[in-house]
């Protein structure tokens, strides 16, 4: 099962930090947030990722080229303009660096990733949250729900949009950022049916979270797996000084798999 990971957007509440680099790769504990995210699908045994860039595209790419470089053992033969690879020590990434435009919004970087998703159920999520969530028992969620889209809800501090249930966990309505916390929120880590496709259009530049996730509520699609552990975004500095002291002090909750 391929994992799209949203990863075009500017970022600038993040300062200087975005103005230098994408948000994604904003680093924690001296990596890119993005490869934090990546290695919590691969620790569940997901491995093949689309990565939908946009702003700074070609320094993800550039990271990704270097990264699995650096993590090799390689014979550089000058003379006869050869590169030979020796021992890898990288993950067992596949990963499609998609460019998928600067001012793309959220729905139409996903369109643009059709032909690579193909008729295979997706899993989908942001380039700029971490969590400690458990991506099998969403996954055994969404297949007993038997709708097109599993979104996965979080309880922040009260900083964000919130999200209205149904009798069972199906998603009726949206409300905007309450003064109060308590609330569930859209927290990202989706996993979609192809189909869902098709609730994007192809002639607009339209948002995730607007239009295709309103006309999946209107059409009782949209289910929710309530995460109740951790969830952090990188949305501002302090995030960014949060999420690090988290791992420098080896209590990162979203860091499970081994060193």
């Amino acid at each position: 099962m391929k994992v799209l990971i949203l990863a075009g957007g500017l970022g600038t509440r993040l300062g200087e930090e975005t103005i230098l680099k994408p948000k994604p790769m904003v680093e924690i504990g001296g990596q890119p947030i993005l490869w934090h995210i990546m290695k919590i699908y691969s620790y569940y045994g997901f491995n093949d990722f689309v990565v939908l860039c946009g702003y700074k595209q070609q320094m993800i790419k550039r990271w990704f080229m270097d990264y699995y470089a650096d993590h090799s053992d390689i014979t550089v033969d000058l003379a006869n303009n050869k590169l030979n690879i020796h021992t890898s020590k990288c993950e067992p990434w596949k990963v499609t660096l998609l460019d998928t435009g600067l001012n793309t919004l959220t729905g139409s970087r996903i369109k643009k990733a059709e032909k690579y998703i193909g008729q295979e159920p997706f899993m989908l999520t942001y380039g700029d949250g971490v969590s400690d969530i458990d991506i099998n028992k969403l996954l055994e969620q969404h297949k007993q729900s038997g709708k097109l889209v599993t979104m996965t809800a979080i309880q922040p501090a009260g900083r964000f949009g919130v999200l209205e249930f149904g009798k069972d966990n199906s998603i009726i309505g949206f409300q905007e950022k309450p003064q109060a916390g308590g609330n569930w929120i859209n927290g990202g880590f989706f996993v979609c049916e192809p189909d869902v496709l098709k609730y994007i259009p192809d002639d607009k530049n339209v948002m995730w979270e607007a239009d295709p996730l309103h006309r999946l509520v209107e059409a009782n699609q949209l289910e929710a797996y309530k995460h109740e552990g951790f969830w952090h975004p990188m949305d501002m500095l302090r995030d960014k000084e949060l999420l690090n002291n988290l791992w420098d002090n080896n209590k990162a909750p979203w860091k499970k798999w081994e060193d």
